[in-house]
């Protein structure tokens, strides 16, 4: 295919998504902008108002809403667990998968990605994250795959025909990069610098783009796409199975071994394919090693009309409400804080005395006016029944905010009527039910995006090579692939230990995702219970003793967890790394393992008294914050009650 029908194809292909995507790009830059920066007056209101001298108010609470379940999604992020599926696969490879895959997030800072992704889909609808992967040094051959985020969310266009939750059926997609020319030349040498497609990408004004496409920058895409092929694989005849082409290669050595060939069949596979375009040429062209495009979508809220898909943001249906509120806080501020001064009125020539205090009465404070005339004065009454409608109009407008985002006072941290911590707990949980669909969409993400990596490992890391693995606590160790693994079990036929060489490649892997609290979360709370088992039962504190001392977070906790260890009686299974159960122990001292105990049980009373500590300070934070809600309502009231008395004195002088 000459470079000119690719083009033609690209740009055919990308006309495509634009028009697809166009209603939904639309509506999420106007929940950006609205949420974000603020933009909620309406630009004529606004310009009316600042030539006038008005107030234009903006009691922006977008953010706080997004904040309450983007950093729900943070504290309760999904994370990977790998399982064998088939017979080849194995328990402790699916555990190095495991810790793999814990080190490809960590080095690659895969947080940053997941978050942001989440964020552009609680604000706007849709976000991504993406798969990539590159050499681990400047010095080395070996390649590295890393999460990588993207920023911005609108640089991606989506497959127009995709109905998959996660993209797993996406057969297209364009990312596109802005470069300035200084950018563009040093990246790619003697190309020449024309934008992509310009009409489409102005339509996406500042700032969410990097720049303005034109003489100062210019528009890169790149175009992904998958496509249906056969690949020939064999069947072996030592239970193996391999590819055709991965058979020729290793062919010498597997006749050597008397390894033959039983069988071999088509089977339809997917080949990915990456096209660097700018308007005018092709810039690059790569092969993909696996079979998804690597590009994963955090979907909002969707909703399926007729066929076309809407992906809506958390505010979506509570920008009407934010605007009234604006509109209803300015209009209290303006009849209350900067409403005319309240004049006097009375007899011609009452002000001749004094004309010049009578004209500053309403600005500067005079110790004596004078009047002339036998009727003093008298000072209008203010009208306060407008201002007091204003604000309980913005209340209203407040009230219905929360109650279309799902979210009141006890999931934004407002004290309520509740006593009990349950109380408190069950009404904060009603506004995460309320959006835990943004949470479970970002787990289906990243469960696909756990499986594009397991796609992508057996090929990215193979060979002999030492890798990096990291465990549940994040606890760093070496793994040496197409090394033998250290035995686990014995061959119930000879009794010796079964190996396995350290094959990535070897069987099949599927995964699941778990969401809940991170590992130092888990960690206190085993330790809180631990501590409540040894109250309710001190005779468990010298056999939990090194449990509980490796869950506090102490400096030395684990040097004081392997003494507790070394105290055990015969004959408990204790941690990994133990001796095993039956084992001959040394003569323990019982007045060591005394001394063990009533240190375990000093660790206890420690804890117990620093949370009857902490349970008193709340209580008195509560008491004071209780306190400070009582005086201002009374306080409000008070003010209630004198305008309604002024309001009332006006009428009877009228």
């Amino acid at each position: 295919m000459t470079t000119d029908q690719i083009i033609s194809d690209a740009k055919a292909a990308f006309q495509l998504c634009e028009e697809a995507e166009a209603e939904n790009r639309i509506a999420a830059l106007d929940d950006l902008k609205f949420a974000k920066l603020g933009e909620q007056w309406p630009d004529s209101v606004r310009q009316q108002r600042i030539r006038d001298g008005r107030p234009c108010l903006t009691i922006n609470r977008q953010p706080a809403f997004i904040r309450q379940v983007v950093n729900e999604a943070r504290a309760n992020r999904p994370a990977i667990k790998v399982h064998p599926v088939d017979g080849e696969a194995d328990v402790q490879i699916a555990e190095i998968y495991n810790g793999l895959i814990r080190n490809i997030e960590q080095t690659s800072k895969a947080d940053v990605a997941y978050d942001t992704a989440v964020d552009c889909a609680v604000s706007n609808g849709f976000g991504y994250f993406r798969i990539t992967s590159d050499y681990a040094d400047d010095d080395t051959f070996d390649l590295e795959l890393r999460i990588e985020r993207i920023a911005n969310p609108f640089s991606v266009y989506a497959d127009p025909l995709s109905t998959a939750s996660d993209s797993s059926d996406w057969n297209q997609c364009f990312v596109t990069e802005v470069l300035s020319h200084d950018a563009f030349r040093a990246k790619y040498k003697g190309a020449d610098p024309v934008s992509w497609s310009d009409d489409g990408y102005q339509k996406l004004p500042a700032p969410w783009t990097s720049g303005e496409t034109g003489d100062h920058s210019v528009l890169v895409a790149e175009w992904w796409r998958r496509e249906r092929v056969k690949r020939t694989i064999l069947a072996l005849s030592d239970g193996s199975v391999l590819e055709a082409d991965v058979y020729l290669k290793q062919k010498d050595v597997l006749d050597a071994q008397g390894v033959r060939v039983l069988g071999e069949r088509l089977v339809n596979s997917h080949k990915v394919t990456q096209t660097v375009l700018t308007g005018a040429e092709v810039l690059e062209t790569n092969d993909w090693a696996g079979k998804y495009i690597p590009v994963v979508p955090v979907y909002g809220d969707e909703v399926n009309v007729e066929g076309k898909r809407h992906f809506r943001s958390l505010i979506r249906d509570a920008k009407d409400a934010q605007r009234m509120l604006n509109y209803w806080r300015t209009a209290s501020t303006e009849l209350t804080a900067l409403a005319p001064r309240v004049p006097f009125i009375g007899k011609k020539g009452s002000f001749k005395s004094d004309a010049r205090k009578w004209a500053t009465a309403n600005s500067q404070n005079h110790a004596f006016i004078e009047y002339d005339g036998e009727v003093p004065p008298m000072r209008q009454p203010l009208d306060s029944g407008a201002a007091i409608g204003a604000i309980q109009e913005a209340l209203n407008a407040s009230d219905d905010m929360k109650a279309i985002l799902g979210l009141y006072d006890a999931s934004l941290g407002a004290a309520g009527n509740e006593i009990s911590g349950v109380a408190i707990q069950a009404r904060a949980a009603q506004g995460d039910t309320s959006n835990f669909h943004f949470i479970d969409n970002l787990s289906r993400a990243i469960e696909h995006g756990g499986r594009i990596l397991i796609d992508l490992i057996p090929v990215v890391y193979s060979g002999r090579r030492m890798i990096r693995v990291l465990g549940a606590d994040n606890a760093a160790s070496t793994v040496m692939l197409g090394e033998p693994l250290p035995p686990k079990e014995s061959d119930p036929a000879t009794k010796l230990p079964m190996t396995r060489l350290c094959d990535l490649g070897a069987g099949r892997y599927d995964l699941t995702v778990e969401t809940g609290p991170s590992f130092a979360t888990r960690r206190e709370e085993a330790a809180s219970q631990m501590l409540e088992l040894i109250g309710a039962y001190p005779a468990a504190a010298p056999i939990l003793g090194d449990l509980l001392a490796k869950n506090l977070d102490w400096p030395d906790a684990d040097e004081v967890a392997r003494r507790l260890k070394a105290l055990l009686p015969p004959g408990i299974a204790a941690a990994p790394g133990a001796p095993a159960a039956g084992a001959v122990h040394p003569p323990v001292n019982p007045q060591v393992q005394a001394a063990a105990a009533q240190v375990v049980t000093l660790i206890g009373g420690l804890k117990q008294q620093n949370a009857a500590l902490a349970a008193q300070v709340a209580a008195l934070q509560s008491d004071r914050s209780l306190e400070n809600q009582k005086l201002g309502i009374d306080a409000f009231k008070a003010q209630t009650e004198r305008l309604k008395a002024v309001n009332d004195a006006g009428r009877a002088a009228r």
